[in-house]
């Protein structure tokens, strides 16, 4: 049974949502605001957390950013449908994705449920060598998807679940475009909906997480109006 943390200051939404996830079978664990449910996790990570935006004491923004550094769990936000300038930051901090306020809760369930079953993937579970399995090595770029290890020049580097999707689909073909539909494909379930500059903040945030490592990283080469493709260095 996957544990859930739902962090919102709307008790209603923290009813509501804890009632249809509980009701599907997951272990929920909710908060009123940033700053308890950073507490809580520093005592025990959850399986996955779904933060709203706008909280008391401590954000969903400060919670993300405390969280990715100790964590690549996956993290959904909450966000109001005024919210784009957070939701593009959000993304670029580490989350996973973003679902709007209001929402449909078979939505938000069916998202969880893809973002679990690609952890799940990443951890290790899925143990036959498929070619979403292989090791891959390019140039200077090493990803094991069994270990959901990525290093770059032999540093290691964090990635989150769709982030380390979005990699892998562009290394395991250097020099052959990606367009932003195929990279939704790959990071996304059909039922789920993402435009397209959902595809291009996790592609941005990756970018930064690469260069952090190497100031020159310049692999991922965006072509502008089509898609994006790796260049093996």
């Amino acid at each position: 049974m996957s544990r859930i943390a739902l962090v919102d200051d709307d008790r209603n939404i923290l009813t509501s949502v804890s009632m249809t996830l509980e009701a599907e079978g997951f272990e929920v664990e909710t908060y009123n605001d940033g700053q308890q449910a950073f507490d809580a996790f520093n005592k025990k990570l959850p399986d996955m957390a779904v933060l709203d935006i706008k909280m008391p004491r401590m954000d969903g923004m400060d919670l993300l950013q405390r969280l990715r550094q100790k964590t690549s769990m996956p993290v959904i936000f909450l966000t109001s449908k005024d919210d784009e300038i957070d939701e593009v930051l959000g993304l670029r901090m580490g989350a996973d994705d973003y679902v709007k306020k209001p929402f449909s809760q078979r939505l938000l369930v069916e998202r969880i449920r893809a973002l679990l079953r690609r952890q799940d993937a990443m951890d290790g579970n899925v143990v036959a060598e498929t070619e979403d399995t292989k090791v891959i090595e390019r140039g200077e770029l090493r990803m094991d998807p069994l270990r959901h290890a990525v290093s770059w020049k032999g540093k290691d580097v964090s990635l989150t679940v769709t982030e380390f999707l979005l990699l892998q689909a562009l290394a395991q073909r250097p020099g052959f475009v990606k367009s932003r539909d195929q990279l939704m494909d790959v990071a996304y379930d059909d039922q789920v909906y993402v435009d397209d500059r959902t595809i291009d903040s996790h592609i941005k945030r990756l970018r930064k997480k690469l260069r952090m490592v190497d100031s020159e990283f310049s692999a991922i080469e965006t072509l502008y109006g089509i898609g994006y493709r790796y260049n093996e260095e």
